[in-house]
């Protein structure tokens, strides 16, 4: 459990970092001066400055700097990535040429969007790096050079009733043997367990590290078809890896495709909800994301880095919604700004995102709640 913790406060603390990197940079790029850039959440630790002479100074605590002549770059009690802070919330900021609200809006929009961009590009290096080392995946579409080491048969899906399900098979089980016979492909598994209908067979399972013995009889799975089957989809997988020039360019394939397979699962996911149909994907909170990063975790450095990866994207994803308090809402209010000719007024804007960040947190609550209800159960 403390290694879980461990590993998902390391996960978090990257991908949150990478992203106020991004906003930070990127000010910096348009000759902004970022008042404070942080390694984890405030209190701060302490901070280094320059003072009005050049020269560099520590301050212990935290408070107002005083003489500070350069952004303040803080080591903070909350490990948990970092923070930037570029302006946003000050007011009566006057004719500061390097102050965030002075610039136009374009500017200001690149600067928001350059946190969500930043894990994107942090997502593809992850893929590129475990494709390097090889990664678990699919062997239906792999690139041209792709090396491809212990190829399996995977679970991708167990149908609820069916002999798999009764027998506690899950998603992500290898079938390692059946009948003391080992597959090489899931056509020859299909075809073998389609002809030994009502016999009782013995299913090796890897799981992990563990190795499962079960006995699963199959049978006519759907009423319209008398094809025997244990009610299981597989697919046939293995550790794809590519030489490091080839590897780079599958990080990037691999994170616009994966982009737009998940933005087209959120927008079927909110048709959905607005239809009143309900939420057919699982939704988790922090508390699920641990859970699952301990179970990845389980499986080896390229799954954890795997799973980083795909984290990081929905985290670009959802930062980039048109929502108030988040980047994708402060964007939309640039895009008003430039429709209207003069930005919306203040204290709308404001109380805006004051209600928008209350409802996420609230949402939030909830989801984690529903997390906790679902362990103890």
């Amino acid at each position: 459990m403390f290694t879980t913790i461990i590993i998902f406060i390391i996960i978090l603390s990257i991908l949150v970092f990478a992203h106020e990197l991004g906003h930070f940079v990127t000010a910096k790029k348009f000759g902004l001066m970022p008042k404070e850039f942080g390694f984890g959440f405030p209190p701060r630790l302490g901070g280094a400055y320059k003072n009005q002479d050049g020269k560099w100074r520590w301050k212990w605590g935290g408070g107002p700097v005083r003489g500070a002549t350069s952004t303040i770059y803080s080591l903070n009690w909350l490990p948990l990535g970092g923070f930037v802070n570029i302006g946003e919330e000050d007011e009566n900021v006057g004719d500061d040429p390097k102050h965030f609200k002075n610039q136009k809006p374009w500017k200001r929009g690149v600067i928001l969007t350059a946190g969500v961009f930043m894990n994107l590009v942090l997502a593809a290096i992850f893929f590129a790096v475990g494709f390097m080392v090889g990664l678990p995946q699919t062997l239906d579409d792999i690139g041209a050079g792709a090396r491809v080491e212990d190829q399996n048969i995977q679970i991708m899906q167990v149908l609820p009733d069916s002999p798999a399900a009764k027998a506690g098979l899950k998603i992500g089980d290898i079938i390692f043997s059946v009948a003391g016979r080992e597959f090489k492909t899931h056509g020859q598994l299909s075809e073998f367990t389609a002809a030994q209908s009502g016999q009782n067979l013995e299913y090796i399972i890897k799981r992990g590290e563990d190795t499962l013995n079960l006995t699963i009889t199959p049978e006519p799975i759907s009423l319209n078809s008398d094809i025997p089957g244990i009610g299981v989809s597989v697919a046939e997988t293995g550790l794809v890896s590519y030489s490091w020039y080839r590897a780079i360019w599958e990080g990037i394939k691999t994170t616009v495709f994966l982009s737009w397979y998940i933005i087209a699962a959120f927008a079927a996911l909110l048709k959905n909800l607005f239809m009143g149909q309900g939420a057919a994907a699982d939704i988790a909170g922090p508390i699920g994301i641990a859970v699952i990063t301990g179970q990845v975790a389980q499986l080896g450095f390229v799954y954890i880095l795997q799973f980083a990866a795909i984290l990081s994207i929905n985290l670009a994803i959802i930062n980039y919604f048109p929502f108030p308090a988040l980047d994708g809402g402060r964007v939309l209010f640039l895009i008003i700004e430039k429709l209207r000719g003069r930005p919306v007024p203040e204290r709308i804007e404001n109380i805006l995102h004051n209600v928008g960040f209350t409802l996420l947190m609230l949402l939030v609550l909830l989801v984690t709640f529903r997390d906790v209800f679902k362990l103890i159960k």
